[in-house]
């Protein structure tokens, strides 16, 4: 399922038009996105948690030459399933 699917169920399942469905899914997206940057995390109860981790610098190598390379520090956005997301799929 792509974004264009993903709106076209809200808007099914919704009963709202696809352009004020696109809106919300937007919407929910920059919510999460700005409190993941500010440092939050999100728990939706039953779907999961969004959160931030730190991935300490390293060093890698160039698979052509071999030759070390450094690789900085980063943030990760992770995802943690939820008991009700799990027994759904399940």
């Amino acid at each position: 399922m792509n974004k264009n699917d993903l709106v076209a169920s809200v808007a099914g399942s919704s009963g709202l038009s696809k352009a004020d469905s696109a809106k919300a899914v937007d919407s929910v997206f920059d919510s999460i996105t700005s409190a993941l940057r500010s440092g939050s995390e999100v728990r939706l109860v039953g779907f999961g948690t969004f959160s931030v981790a730190n991935r300490a610098a390293t060093t890698g190598r160039n698979p052509r030459t071999g030759e070390p390379i450094h690789i900085p520090a980063s943030k990760q956005p992770k995802f943690k399933a939820g008991k009700g997301l799990k027994s759904a799929v399940n």
